[in-house]
């Protein structure tokens, strides 16, 4: 038996190879469960329950140069650990970390097998990346340049795992002119480098600081930092610079020669020896003022070598070099003036130089100058110094500015556009005072005329005109009057109009000098609506301003186009049509067009002929043909049906088509067509007939009322008349108002006796009663040839719209108004057109006079 369960472990074992695999992270308690052996190499499945109890694990001995022993094996093949295991102290970085141990089996005393038994340690990321220092320090010099490199230390991470070891470097900056940059080494490490991005300038920034972050990749990332302090080492690059470029001082004869005249001042930007200044006098300082002035070349100071004695005014100009101690030295001069005063006190004297000088103390400027332009030049003169010599000068004037441009000097500018339409001259008075005690003052006048020039633009009174016109007129047909105005006088006030072309769609619109607005050719309305385009007017002032408008001309429909079949689209046109009592009434549906707008559009349908049964029927408006009555039978055969469509205009156009109709209709329909079919479909509605009885009944009520009101008013008319002959103080002027109401008169006239008022009904009037033959009380002298009136049957304005509260002036024409260049129906019934007229310009008289003594303009 022993023998047996020895060969059954050699062929488990022996003969497969068999090892097994653990894994267990470092780290871990003492006595962490790891693995039962006995059941992980299936010895279990092969031995029965009394031969297990036999077999016993042994962990044997490891060499000494493995180290202490890190697990143990129960006599039941359990594995635990029996030390805290730390994968950094038994492994090497970047390689897998594992350990393997021997298991001796045994059978009671006998020997049976050695396991090896692999457990790998899995490392856990416990160590954050570490630099072998917490801070560096760095010096960049301000003479290097973009790309200069200084080396940082790397960090290092003691973790053995390749995602737990691998280290990620970034640079903490705040808009510093440094970036990082990393390099892989022939060993795996990293090399570290601060770039400089761009030049560094000490005296702006001279230290910077810096964090290098070290991240591994472990999950959660541990990382280390290491701080960067940078410094920017200086170079002389910086010049001294003085407080003031000028120093100017005024002192008097008695001053002090242990007081300083004037402290000079200068700063170095630099640092240590390249900001030590000294001061010196410069090679351009006369030998007389150095005579006069000794300087501290430490501390800037000047100081007087001898007192004056002279009472007159004496002006020094030294000039003194800061210079710094850097190699090479950098050096700046300011410059000092020295003012002697004496005890006189004087009044400034005001010198005016002008640009434009007319005569003298007139200036002339032109109305065209901008504001800011420069008009004349003041100088003012103080021989005293000091508060003596400080003078303030002012100007008295809305228009003009005076500007101070220092000592003493002065500028007048225009401070106000001037328009010499409003005003042409203007006095101007400048005053100046010195700050001395007491104060003197001086004043000097002159005045300024403005000349005029062509500064204003022809201005439209609006910025669209809207006009109507009519189509199929001939050329030079009055449009409309464009106004526009020029303030300007002269050649600057002159106006001229033109219309603005477009060479590829020219208009055929064309305009006078005087802005009348005509066409050029007949319009067509069915080629373009309306047209949009641009006038022009200019004046002819130097240089010639002009501005533009918008005109919109909309052309009124004309019924000129009679309407077309689009369907049928030929003629005659056949149709085959098979009815059975199933079949809708509705056979085919007639189309047709035309060009025309509007109510000169709205197209009829009718049939004039070949429906001489009264089969066949059409919808006037949809063009729907269809059968009228039920079909028979003897219906079938052909039908030549005439076919006409119109439209609604003035004079009404139509068009006919004949539709060749072969009809076929089914067995299944009655048979034919019975008399009894045509009484019944012969027979007139009851409805009908009573809306004629009804109709009859009104029409005869009203004849009654018409004939008795004539009565009435006749049988009063002869009392009146009676009255009149029995009164000899009746007035004689009586009969003929009353004879006149009788005639032929456009207003018919009645009398009330009881209210003594006479009424007027408009009737229809002749063109005599709107425009009398007599002369038009105004003269178009400018217009029209000398001596000439017009005529107020050639032209005349009617007033309309009372009843609205407004007036309109309407242009009304007859037929001798235009000659053969106007329609009458179309300027004498406009009136009738249906579209607003209110937003478009009215024709004036003069321009209608004119089109109709002339033709042309």
């Amino acid at each position: 038996m022993w023998l047996c369960v020895y060969i059954v472990f050699v062929f488990l074992h022996g003969s497969t190879c068999v090892d097994l695999v653990y894994h267990v992270e470092e780290e871990k308690n003492i006595g962490t469960y790891i693995g039962n052996i006995a059941s992980d190499s299936r010895l279990w499945n092969i031995l029965s329950l009394k031969y297990r109890n036999l077999v016993t694990f042994n962990q044997l001995a490891q060499r000494p140069t493995r180290g202490s022993q890190l697990f143990n094996v129960t006599k039941t093949g359990k594995l635990f650990t029996i030390q805290t295991i730390d994968a950094e102290s038994l492994c090497i970085y970047n390689t897998e970390c594992f350990d393997i141990i021997k298991i001796a089996l045994r059978h009671a005393q006998t020997f049976i097998k050695v396991l090896k038994v692999k457990i790998v340690i899995k490392d856990v990321n416990d160590n954050q990346p570490g630099f072998p220092i917490k801070a560096i320090d760095l010096k960049f010099d301000e003479t290097n340049g973009k790309g200069t490199k200084k080396s940082l230390p790397n960090a290092v991470d003691k973790d053995v795992g390749i995602l737990n070891s691998q280290i990620v470097y970034t640079l903490k900056k705040s808009n510093e002119p440094f970036s990082l940059t990393v390099s892989k080494r022939v060993d795996g490490t990293s090399k570290l480098d601060i770039v400089l991005g761009e030049a560094l300038d000490r005296e702006s920034v001279s230290d910077y600081y810096l964090q290098v972050i070290a991240k591994d990749g472990g999950s959660p990332p541990l990382q280390g930092v290491l701080d960067v302090h940078i410094t920017v080492l200086d170079i002389n690059d910086n010049a001294p610079v003085f407080t003031q470029e000028v120093y100017n001082v005024t002192i008097k004869h008695t001053h002090q020669r242990s007081m300083p005249v004037v402290v000079l001042s200068a700063k170095d930007r630099d640092s240590k020896e390249n900001s030590k200044i000294t001061y010196h006098f410069s090679s351009k300082t006369s030998d007389i003022a150095k005579h006069n002035f000794k300087l501290n070349d430490k501390t800037g100071e000047i100081f007087l070598l001898q007192r004056f004695f002279s009472e007159q005014l004496k002006n020094y100009k030294l000039f003194v070099e800061a210079k710094d101690g850097g190699n090479p030295p950098l050096s700046s001069i300011a410059t000092v003036i020295v003012n002697l005063i004496n005890q006189q006190n004087n009044a400034p004297e005001i010198d005016v130089n002008f640009v434009s000088e007319v005569q003298k103390n007139i200036a002339a400027i032109s109305e065209g100058m901008k504001v800011g332009s420069f008009i004349a030049y003041v100088s003012v003169i103080d021989k005293d110094v000091g508060l003596n010599g400080e003078v303030h000068c002012t100007l008295n004037s809305e228009k003009f500015q005076l500007l101070n441009l220092g000592s003493n000097e002065y500028k007048i500018i225009i401070k106000k556009e001037v328009d010499r339409e409003k005003q042409d001259h203007y006095s101007i008075k400048i005053s100046c005072q010195d700050k001395g005690s007491p104060p003197l003052w001086t004043e000097r006048k002159f005045s300024i005329q403005v000349i005029d020039v062509n500064d204003v633009q022809p201005h439209f009174t609006k910025d669209t005109f809207k006009f109507l016109t009519y189509e199929n007129e001939e050329p030079n047909f009055p449009v409309g009057f464009i106004n526009a105005t020029d303030p300007d006088l002269g050649d600057g006030g002159q106006l001229l109009f033109s219309v603005i072309n477009d060479n590829q769609y020219p208009v055929p619109f064309q305009i006078t000098n005087y802005g009348f607005l005509s066409t050029t050719k007949a319009l067509d309305r069915e080629q373009s609506k309306s047209y949009v385009f641009k006038v022009s007017v200019s004046d002819n002032g130097t240089p010639p301003l002009n501005s533009t408008a918008n005109i919109i001309v909309e052309v009124m429909d004309e019924n000129d186009n009679a309407p077309y079949f689009t369907f049928p689209s030929v003629n005659p046109f056949s149709l085959d049509v098979h009815y059975h009592p199933q079949s809708k009434n509705d056979i085919t549906v007639l189309r047709a067009s035309d060009r025309d707008s509007r109510e000169n559009a709205f197209l009829t349908f009718l049939i004039l002929a070949g429906n001489n049964k009264q089969l066949f029927t059409i919808n006037p408006h949809s063009g729907v043909l269809a059968f009228s009555r039920p079909v028979y039978q003897n219906d079938a055969g052909s039908y030549n049906l005439l076919l006409v469509v119109k439209d609604s205009g003035s004079p009404v156009l139509s068009a006919t088509t004949t539709l060749s109709l072969t009809l076929t209709v089914s067995n299944r329909t009655s048979p034919m067509l019975t008399a009894a079919h045509i009484q019944s479909s012969d027979m007139i509605d009851i409805n009908l007939v009573i809306i004629i009885v009804v109709t009859a009944v009104v029409i005869s009520i009203a004849i009654v009322v018409i004939i008795t009101i004539c009565i009435v008013r006749c049988n009063r008319r002869r009392n009146m008349l009676h009255t009149a002959a029995m009164n000899p103080a009746m007035q004689p002027g009586r009969e003929k108002c009353l004879m006149i109401s009788q005639s032929n008169n456009p207003f018919a006239i009645t009398q009330n006796p009881e209210e003594g008022v006479h009424h007027s009904t408009p009737s229809m009037r002749s063109r005599r009663d709107f425009c009398p033959e007599q002369e038009l009380p105004v003269e178009w002298t400018s217009l029209t040839s000398p001596g000439k009136r017009l005529s107020a049957s050639q032209a005349c304005i009617q007033e309309v719209g009372m009843t609205s509260g407004r007036h309109e002036r309407r242009f009304i024409a007859t037929p001798d108004h235009y000659g053969s260049n106007v329609s009458p129906h179309k300027l004498q019934n406009s009136s009738q057109n249906k579209k607003d007229m209110s937003p478009y310009e009215e024709i004036p008289v003069v321009f209608c006079v004119l089109a109709s003594k002339y033709g042309k303009y």
